[in-house]
């Protein structure tokens, strides 16, 4: 649907997030799979673009200190993501905490979240029909009904 101001969004390009440790946020970004990828010279100061396949979807930016006022500040970014067991099971030889739900239906995904480094909100988001976590469906069948 084409917004009445004349121009459609057609989709999200990015997210930004600010850090004290470069070296720190882009190898916490690399345990989920993202990578690396030319950044613009002229943008200046430090920072890195983290890249899903050849798109940038990550821009990191450097700072000698975080702002105290993080009021507007983003609440998470979410990621589509495959291979729930895998993700779990790397998360936990990495020491990332993480939390998990499943949505029913009609919108059946589960739904993982973590912090990076410095406090961001990560979320990755698997496909309904992806096998839960190992117990998953016996310890919440009463809370999540029998098809979870």
């Amino acid at each position: 649907m084409q917004a009445t101001t004349g121009f459609a969004l057609r989709a999200m390009d990015h997210f930004t997030v600010l850090t004290t440790d470069c070296d720190k946020t882009r190898a916490f970004y690399e345990i989920i799979g993202l990578r690396v990828g030319p950044r613009p010279p002229d943008l200046g100061g430090t920072g890195l673009w983290l890249y899903s396949g050849d798109k940038p979807i990550l821009h990191v930016i450097g700072k000698s200190e975080l702002p105290d006022d993080t009021a507007g500040m983003l609440d998470h970014m979410a990621f589509r993501a495959t291979d729930l067991r895998a993700t779990i099971a790397m998360l936990k030889e990495k020491n990332v905490a993480w939390r998990m739900r499943r949505l029913n239906d009609p919108f059946g995904v589960w739904q993982m979240f973590f912090k990076d480094p410095f406090g961001a909100n990560v979320e990755l988001d698997f496909d309904g029909d992806e096998a839960g976590p190992e117990g998953w469906l016996e310890k919440h069948q009463n809370q999540w009904g029998a098809s979870a």
